[in-house]
């Protein structure tokens, strides 16, 4: 079992920045594919970003390529997404997840979420 912990939501005005963490509870961590995700009411959930777990590729959504950054320390077994120049469509439930295959297509564990909300 892997547990993910997501912390850093809150309020924001638009254009602001939130960092978000998320702590992992294997050592194995590095092997992971990790990935953030949201969902906003009535919505879908949608990938925002993606890193993988050997040579740290990255992947973002059209809609916040050039504004959040996803990033890894596997020493502290944590991920991050910066998110920047936040626009009031960014408002939604974030979470993390892992795909502990490291391949990235199919994410087996999930965190609680964390509520971002932005006001215009």
């Amino acid at each position: 079992q892997v547990q993910l912990v997501e912390s850093g939501g809150g309020l924001v005005q638009a254009g602001g920045s939130l960092r978000l963490s998320c702590a992992a509870s294997k050592r194995t961590f590095n092997t992971y594919a990790m990935a953030w995700f949201r969902q906003a009411p009535g919505k879908e959930r949608e990938r925002v970003a993606a890193i993988s777990s050997t040579y740290y590729r990255t992947y973002y959504a059209d809609s916040v390529k050039g504004r959040f950054t996803i990033s890894r320390d596997n020493a502290k077994n944590t991920v991050y997404l910066l998110m920047r120049s936040l626009k009031p469509e960014d408002t939604a439930v974030y979470y993390c997840a892992a795909d502990t295959s490291g391949i990235g297509a199919t994410y087996d564990y999930w965190g609680q979420g964390t509520q971002v909300t932005v006001s215009s």
